[in-house]
């Protein structure tokens, strides 16, 4: 039988590759739509902003851990997932229909956060915010997005270990900043006993706020989270033959996705013939690259290891783009978003 930890790396494929369509359908439509959250997207300090952006809600939800806020942290989740949600739907349908089923969303995370209730809304919410940000951070900001967030998650995770300390925080509120993972049909989220088993393997901290998240594998006790647990060992394995779920951070498949809607959106390359979506040749390859990255992170998590794991997802996706690029005929010079300043 095919082993159940390689059907929850199906899955968790499956998932990334819905989010990264669903934002290469959804781009033109936000285009179309004026989405577009910056007047210069080609502007280096638009990743700057974000970047900072970033630092200041990991440190707000932080003091907000440390003070008993956390119902606070969970609403603004929440509200934050109905908001990228209506997005979506606005593509679809008008403005005002679309609030329906975004406030849908919002109150099915609020009453009854399964773990099938949190990976939709986590779908919805990754498309969207990645579509978002892809019309709006041109190749050479999308690049130092990527290439920052990369850094700051092997620190985060491999140096302070302070997303750790944001994870524990999070466990327990049941938001979709994480994607999970079941790899039992009886596995239920909120069936689960935070306080039993330790969490195991798997940090990807992507970018510390309300998007960012760790994959992790968890035992059938844990909750799971964002960043893995708190008072787990990073150093010590867990053992597989335990584990009823993976849990892997939502921005995880968000920031890579980021640089595949950017380059089908600013890449001077040829367009493929895809139906419903955008896509040229560097996006298609980025793409490629992040899901090869996502393939090494997952073989780590089985043998139960914590890992950041933007590195890889990051690498990969860049890595990818770029040859993509020189494949498609764009000069790395014109690639890299750099041309225009030199």
């Amino acid at each position: 039988m095919f082993p159940r930890e390689y059907r929850g790396v199906a899955f968790v494929v499956g998932l990334f590759l819905v989010v990264q369509l669903g934002a290469l359908a959804l781009v033109p439509e936000f285009a179309e739509s004026g989405y577009q959250a910056v007047e210069n997207p080609d502007n280096p300090t638009n990743s700057v902003v974000y970047i900072l952006a970033i630092i200041a809600m990991t440190g707000l939800m932080l003091a907000a851990f440390r003070y008993d806020l956390d119902q606070g942290i969970r609403l603004l989740i929440v509200g934050v997932s109905a908001w990228l949600s209506w997005y979506v739907f606005s593509a679809l349908v008008s403005p005002l229909a679309a609030a329906v089923p975004a406030a849908a969303v919002g109150v099915a995370l609020l009453v009854y956060p399964e773990w099938y209730v949190i990976d939709a809304a986590g779908v919805l919410m990754g498309a969207g915010a990645a579509g978002l940000f892809g019309i709006s951070f041109g190749l050479l900001p999308a690049l130092l997005l990527l290439g920052f967030l990369a850094v700051y998650d092997a620190i985060s995770v491999y140096g302070t270990e302070h997303m750790l300390s944001l994870a524990e925080g999070v466990m327990d509120l049941n938001i979709p900043v994480v994607l999970v993972i079941p790899l039992s049909v009886s596995y239920s989220l909120l069936d689960a006993e935070p306080d039993d088993g330790e969490s195991g393997a798997g940090d990807a901290v992507a970018d510390g706020d309300d998007l960012g998240g760790d994959s992790a594998s968890d035992d059938a006790g844990d909750t799971g989270d964002d960043a893995g647990d708190a008072d787990s060992d990073v150093t010590e394995p867990t053992d597989i033959e335990d584990r009823d779920a993976f849990f892997i951070g939502l921005g995880d498949a968000v920031i890579p996705t980021v640089l595949v809607a950017s380059a089908a959106t600013f890449s001077p390359a040829a367009a493929l013939s895809v139906p419903f979506i955008g896509l040229n040749l560097p996006a298609l390859l980025a793409m490629v690259g992040s899901l090869g990255g996502l393939l090494v992170l997952m073989s780590w998590v089985i043998k139960g290891r914590p890992h950041a794991g933007l590195p890889l997802l990051n690498g990969g996706a860049i890595g990818g783009y770029l040859i993509g690029s020189v494949v498609a005929g764009v000069p790395l010079v014109e690639a890299a978003g750099i041309a225009g300043f030199l």
